[in-house]
């Protein structure tokens, strides 16, 4: 599997360190109940889902990642950063 660093261009996904499921996280007073789903509920959806990986043998830039769990196709990367925007 290749992961296209922003930065560095394609790559071997074992330069990647996965870090899960690119979530949004909830305000700081958005409850309990949202807080408890943000870290301990996962879905485990089969076709296009959003990753956080961090690339650990190269640039150090933490990449969000679209991948299809299904063809493993990755449509796009982009910075961690930019996606929070």
């Amino acid at each position: 599997m290749r992961i296209s660093c922003p930065i560095c261009g394609e790559r071997d996904r074992r330069e990647f360190h996965y870090r899960g499921a690119a979530l949004t996280r909830p305000a700081p007073d958005a409850g309990e109940a949202a807080w408890d789903a943000y870290l301990h509920l996962r879905d485990n959806p089969a076709g296009a889902t959003r990753e956080l990986w961090y690339h650990e043998t190269g640039c150090g830039a933490w990449v969000v990642v679209t991948r299809n769990t299904l063809t493993h196709e990755m449509p796009g990367c982009e910075l961690a950063a930019e996606a929070a925007r």
